[in-house]
């Protein structure tokens, strides 16, 4: 290929494998054939990172055993939240048929124990399969909550992704007597309330309501959970 560049012309030569490519390495700097594969192929092989390799090294830095000792009065709100959890699920539509479904919770301590994360499903794990019918007024959840305390609000920030859903949300969480009180702007319109309550060891009630003038909240979700 020529290219002309301020009236002077260059010449490019095109080279169209890697291994004309490596051969062109070689030529240029006198080195045998034999002794650049052997370099190259360790190369290789000492940069290759397996599946489980990258799996382990991310779970390690994104994993903590507790929670940050610095904050930890702070942390305890949502502590009782870590572990497993079956739930039962109850979704009320507009028209106000109910529906019911099962799902389950995973939570652990997160980014050296500032943070929680959780994981919840609808339907169980052990019950998800191709092409199984959404649940009415939920959906077949499978996301995950970020649940960070924020020092400057004294409160914490909550992000709920769920990517199989298309449902994200931010809501500010604070506890209000015995029960926990998540609210924030519903992506849908109007606001959200999200509370724990009756929380106990083993066991929890978690609800999900929506309101368009922030008066007249709605019960949409009903979870009664309990520590598998």
């Amino acid at each position: 290929m020529q290219e002309s560049t301020q009236g002077h012309v260059a010449v490019a030569t095109i080279v169209s494998t890697l291994a004309e490519v490596q051969m062109l390495v070689c030529n240029v700097h006198g080195v045998p054939w034999t002794e650049f594969k052997e370099v190259t192929m360790a190369v290789s092989q000492s940069t290759h990172f397996t599946p489980e390799l990258v799996h382990s090294s991310f779970a390690q830095v994104l994993h903590a055993d507790g929670p940050d000792p610095t904050r930890a009065t702070e942390l305890a709100l949502y502590a009782w939240l870590v572990g497993r959890w079956d739930f039962d699920v109850t979704t009320t539509l507009e028209d106000g048929t109910t529906h019911q479904g099962h799902g389950e919770i995973h939570a652990g301590w997160v980014l050296q124990g500032r943070a929680i994360q959780d994981v919840w499903m609808i339907p169980r794990l052990q019950d998800r399969r191709p092409g199984i019918e959404p649940l009415p007024g939920a959906g077949n959840w499978y996301g995950t909550t970020l649940r960070i305390y924020d020092p400057g609000l004294a409160a914490w920030r909550i992000l709920w992704s769920d990517p199989a859903t298309g449902f994200f949300t931010q809501q500010i969480g604070r506890a209000q007597g015995r029960d926990i009180v998540q609210t924030g702007p519903d992506p849908r319109g109007g606001s959200m309330r999200w509370v724990f309550s009756e929380i106990e060891r083993g066991s929890f009630h978690w609800t999900g309501e929506h309101a368009r003038d922030d008066r007249s909240w709605r019960r949409e979700v009903d979870i009664r959970a309990r520590r598998a």
